[in-house]
């Protein structure tokens, strides 16, 4: 990687926001369902326990930010309210191509680089950060395909 004028091998530094989605589901015979809310922030602890738990080759997750309120809107499609629970995370990455599995998620809202303030990617950084990109977006492809095929 080229920072200004000089070669350096430096950590990438990124602050992402994703936004897991709550959907309400109706409760069993006399018992009611999860609000949407509970069900977003239920949906985000769980991805934050994942978060904190696994470890990922090449990713170093800095900081887990949870403060942000959970909101909800009406869905134009289906025309029900959804919640969404925001989590931003602080993460370091050795190369970009690290950032993908983050980058190509569902409920991504919001990228923003820290570390470094510029850089130079050569053809070969550029081709291999674009086919890391189709690898990640062709797996989500196929999740979705095995979850609507076996309903």
């Amino acid at each position: 990687m080229q920072a200004g004028d000089r070669l350096v091998d430096k950590d990438i530094k990124f602050r992402i926001r994703l936004d897991f989605k709550g959907i309400n589901k109706p409760g069993r015979l006399l018992f009611g369902g999860k609000s949407v809310e509970k069900a977003a922030e239920e949906i985000r602890d769980q991805q934050v326990a994942l978060f904190r738990n696994v470890p990922m080759q090449g990713l170093h997750i800095e900081d887990i930010d949870m403060s942000n309120e959970i909101y909800t809107v009406i869905d134009e499609v289906s025309n029900a309210e959804v919640a969404y629970a925001p989590v931003v995370l602080t993460i370091v990455v050795d190369t970009l191509e690290d950032a993908a599995r983050f980058i190509t998620r569902d409920d991504i809202r919001k990228v923003e680089l820290l570390e470094p303030s510029s850089m130079t990617l050569s053809r070969y950084d550029l081709e291999r950060l674009m086919f890391r990109i189709y690898e990640e977006s062709r797996t989500y492809r196929l999740q979705l395909e095995r979850k609507y095929n076996s309903r």
